[in-house]
């Protein structure tokens, strides 16, 4: 099987975590050479010594994990995140405005992410269980349109995580233009590697060391 491990973003978004809890994946992901270390965004600065001097990545959420605060709300916490020293945010975006067909809302609150993001990149997060395959691929052509570099199957904290049906119309919508995460219930080496043959690039997990096999 292929060697995922610089595609694993190792991720600890739970309410409960603890500093303690941070440092011990921040270790995990040195020691096995992860992407990125995927964390609530008051835990940057944390992230961030702790990898220090290491290729591994701080990622942030924000907006997380409903999508329903405002624009400005999600900006700010994006640019914040940046300036503490994430270098990747996974936003979560306006479901209920995808939904009734609110496209420029959905497009303007992306791309004002994107731009208090700058530097960062930015992952967004279309949360595929709440939607028809007709709204994934609407969703994936407004984060390309609000220059996003992924689209990101979930949150983790919906009804449902990531597919290999998703993962390839989310592939196929974006035909390599922008770089497709899968996040979300996976649990196994074979699930991993199932959704990296239909076209994830990314993947964010919980247990990342698992995944290795």
């Amino acid at each position: 099987m292929e060697n995922i491990s610089k595609k694993i973003d190792h991720t600890l978004l739970k309410a409960s975590a603890t500093q303690a809890d941070i440092i011990r994946i921040c270790a995990e992901a040195k020691q096995y050479g992860f992407a990125s270390v995927c964390v609530n965004s008051c835990y940057a600065k944390l992230v961030t010594r702790q990898l220090r001097g290491t290729d591994v990545k701080t990622c942030c959420v924000v907006g997380f994990p409903l999508g329903a605060m405002s624009t400005a709300a999600k900006a700010y916490e994006a640019k914040c995140a940046v300036k503490d020293g994430a270098s990747e945010i996974d936003m979560v975006i306006n479901v209920g405005a995808l939904k009734e067909g609110n496209d420029l809302y959905v497009e303007e609150d992306i791309s004002a992410v994107v731009e208090a993001a700058k530097p960062a990149i930015v992952k967004v997060i279309i949360e595929t269980c709440l939607l028809t395959d007709e709204e994934k691929v609407r969703a994936c052509s407004l984060s390309e349109s609000a220059g996003a570099a992924f689209v990101k199957t979930s949150t983790g904290f919906s009804t449902g995580g990531a597919n290999v049906h998703d993962v390839a119309l989310m592939k196929k919508t974006v035909d390599g233009r922008l770089q497709v995460k899968a996040s979300g219930g996976i649990h196994t080496p074979e699930q991993a590697q199932e959704l990296i043959a239909a076209g994830a690039d990314r993947i964010g997990a919980s247990n990342g060391v698992a995944l290795l096999g």
